[in-house]
């Protein structure tokens, strides 16, 4: 069963870094919850989420994985960093693009 992530109401994800605590809310009528507790990287608001139990997965709180395969990583490492040069002349070539030819020919 593929579970969510936890989201703070600015949308950011919540990780195991931000998580401030965790415990459960019992109940004897009724489905019971994990609760956690985290204050957000990004707007640094401290919020909560309840979780059902039976739906309560921990590892949604870590991170993500990189999704890219050892030989494109290693093709991004060769490539650098973006030059400022690279920069404007991408800046410029944006000026020149035509999002939605007129004509677009048979040979393209």
């Amino acid at each position: 069963m593929k579970s969510t992530a936890i989201k703070c109401n600015c949308g950011h994800r919540v990780i195991q870094k931000d998580v401030l605590q965790t415990g459960y809310y019992l109940s004897l009528f009724g489905p019971s919850f994990i609760y956690v507790r985290f204050r957000c990287a990004r707007c640094k608001r401290v919020a909560e989420q309840l979780i059902p139990e039976d739906k309560w997965d921990p590892n949604v709180l870590n991170q993500p994985h990189c999704e890219l395969t050892e030989e494109e990583r290693q093709r991004f490492e060769r490539m650098g960093e973006i030059s400022p040069g690279e920069m404007i002349d991408f800046h410029f070539n944006l000026e020149d693009f035509q999002a939605f030819p007129e004509e677009v020919s048979a040979d393209d």
